[in-house]
């Protein structure tokens, strides 16, 4: 396939939407992968003999390793062209889901778990990258219309289709059926990727900076590992070193970084993204968002499943709210709320998430004899906040960037989202544990529900440095 004529990048690219489904099935792999294992772990500690140390790292070392190394991805994609760069990265994923699948340890799992993490941040950036590039600035929202809600599924999806896949036990193959999944979905979009995307053969100009590279992989896990670890550590003094040596580590990157661009060389990250008012606001934005939905919809399920005695099947049929009001919420903003009230949409769904919490509390205030449907209310209404802040959200944050911050800036969105998203389950699951440890789960809700409050009103005050509409891409 031809790379896009001049006329098609005004108007779009002639199969985008061919391509957004393409990269859309790439985002699916990513959030099913995250959160499917959640709903393992006693699987695996029947099979593999594993410890809770073994179950945080086999679900966290995929974090860690795609947090790790997005940054990076997104200047591979500069570099070798997003094509290249997305078939290499879902080839990768796919191979190691299979691994995954195959592993007869906790060693060897949490090994290719990590694998999956570094196949992710080659393949998760080109997906951004590509909707930029395929879609003209007025057709953004249509796009998000249809991928925003993808966003917010996925990782509520997961555990839903976790939960039935292991009770069911397909083929007698347990905890291994959940990394299965992601393989036919993989061939599929390898196949379609290697027909329909177009052959960017990107820009050899474009220079790696290893250095730099290295720096930004350390300076992310001294920041998430202990976010990971930290409450299974119960908080020891070397994981606040740890994030406290991570700001630094950040500092030196960027001197690294604007060093490099004075040589007149390939930053990893352009300084020019981080003079749009709009990119880095966005960006702060969409961790705060990401920490507060991640770590409230682990905390639901891990009540239904811990508190409630509900089997996965069961806590992911429970869900099942969540992810049919986030489907609402992202379709109505894509489709049109986003493009007619602008930032007033982040509002709206704020206000949605509010309220859901607000019910969520009353009806653990509420209970006798506990009844999923209690709670049904609550999540529904979150759910549609959800998807309304998804959709707007991605859309304001890449119409401010030009073509050529599209592999620093998409490379940057998806780390800080993978950052805010373990700071969620590290802040929301502390808060829950503390009381669950006591057989107090409702206790612990409460108290994970006071954090969304928090997260709720300071992503709320952060929306208003963002421009009443979003800005025409450039």
């Amino acid at each position: 396939m031809n790379t896009p004529t001049a006329a098609d990048v005004e108007k779009g690219h002639p199969q985008r939407w061919l391509i957004l489904t393409i990269m859309m099935m790439a985002e699916v792999m990513d959030l099913l992968d995250g959160t499917i294992v959640n709903v393992a772990g006693p699987s695996l500690k029947r099979d593999l003999g594993a410890s809770p140390s073994s179950l945080q790292w086999i679900i966290g070392g995929y974090t860690l390793a795609l947090g790790a190394a997005l940054i990076l991805g997104g200047r591979l994609g500069d570099r070798y062209g997003r094509r290249n760069t997305f078939l290499l990265g879902m080839t990768g994923f796919t191979v190691a889901s299979v691994l995954c699948a195959i592993a007869n340890s906790t060693g060897q799992l949490i090994t290719f778990r990590v694998l999956e993490g570094v196949a992710g941040a080659i393949l998760l950036p080109q997906g951004l990258g590509l909707i930029r590039e395929s879609f003209a600035a007025a057709e953004l929202g249509k796009a998000f219309a249809v991928s925003g809600p993808i966003y917010g599924l996925g990782g509520i999806l997961g555990p839903i289709i976790g939960g039935f896949l292991i009770q069911a036990n397909l083929f007698n193959l347990s905890w291994r059926i959940v990394f299965l999944v992601n393989v036919p979905i993989g061939i599929i979009g390898v196949v379609a990727a290697f027909v329909i995307l177009p052959k960017n053969p990107g820009d050899h100009g474009v220079t790696i900076d290893l250095l730099g590279s290295l720096i930004i992989a350390v300076s992310s896990l001294l920041l998430i590992l202990p976010l990971i670890q930290g409450r299974v550590d119960h908080w020891a003094a070397w994981t606040w070193m740890s994030m406290g040596l991570s700001p630094l580590g950040f500092f030196l990157f960027a001197l690294r970084d604007r060093a490099v661009e004075r040589g007149g060389k390939t930053p990893l990250v352009k300084a020019s993204i981080f003079e749009k008012r709009q990119f880095v606001v966005g960006a702060g934005t969409l961790t705060i968002f990401f920490a507060g939905f991640t770590g409230i919809y682990l905390i639901i399920t891990l009540f239904l499943q811990l508190g409630e005695g509900f089997s996965a099947a069961q806590a992911g049929v429970a869900n099942i709210p969540i992810a049919v009001g986030t489907a609402i919420g992202g379709t109505l903003s894509g489709a049109f709320l986003s493009e007619k009230l602008g930032r007033l949409t982040l509002h709206l769904g704020a206000a949605f998430q509010l309220a859901g919490a607000v019910v969520l509390w009353l009806a653990l205030g509420s209970i006798s004899h506990f009844s999923v449907w209690h709670l049904v209310p609550g999540m529904a209404l979150s759910g549609v906040g959800t998807g309304l802040i998804v959709a707007a959200l991605f859309q304001t944050i890449l119409s401010s960037i030009a073509n050529d911050e599209i592999g620093s800036g998409s490379g940057f969105l998806t780390a800080v989202q993978s950052i805010g998203a373990s700071a969620g389950v590290a802040i929301f699951g502390t808060l829950f544990f503390g009381p669950a440890t006591l057989g107090q789960f409702a206790t612990g809700f409460r108290h994970a529900l006071i954090a969304q409050f928090i997260v709720i009103a300071i992503f709320s005050l952060a929306t208003f440095g963002l421009n009443r509409f979003a800005p025409a891409a450039e």
